[in-house]
């Protein structure tokens, strides 16, 4: 009783073409997925001259939608409970970075109100979030 006849011998290879097959696959899945997961609220910053930020995670973003909504990070708040949150969130974190992303098209007085709000919870540095200034070309 043999079962080794010549003909249905088992193979021991491991085929991997279709694992490398699915890896591609994956991999430029990810790779046009990636650049559209974006942090943060939607928001058409100002534009000015100013240098870009250094790269750090140690900090809070508070946004404002042009609809005047507020955010935390990504967590919406509104606006009467902006101080409170925010005097939790400080606790043991003395001199935590905050920055201020607002629409260009919030008017002033909402600006002006989220930062009271902020500076009263405690936050000594605030910064604002702007994008580079376009260059336009000239034409003679």
């Amino acid at each position: 009783m043999g079962f080794e006849d010549g003909h249905s011998r088992l193979m021991s290879d491991i085929n991997v073409t279709p694992l490398v097959d699915v890896m591609l696959v994956l991999l430029i899945i990810f790779m046009v997925t990636a650049p559209m997961m974006m942090q943060g609220v939607n928001v058409s910053l100002p534009q000015t001259t100013s240098k870009p930020l250094p790269e750090e995670k140690d900090y809070l973003i508070i946004s404002v939608d042009p609809n005047h909504q507020i955010y935390i990070n990504d967590y919406k708040v509104a606006m009467e409970a902006l101080q409170a949150k925010m005097e939790k969130i400080l606790v043991g974190r003395p001199g935590q970075k905050v920055y201020l992303r607002a629409d260009k098209g919030v008017p002033y007085g909402v600006i002006v109100r989220v930062i009271s709000e902020i500076k009263n919870a405690g936050v000594e540095k605030l910064g604002m979030v702007t994008e580079p200034l376009k260059k336009t070309t000239k034409k003679r």
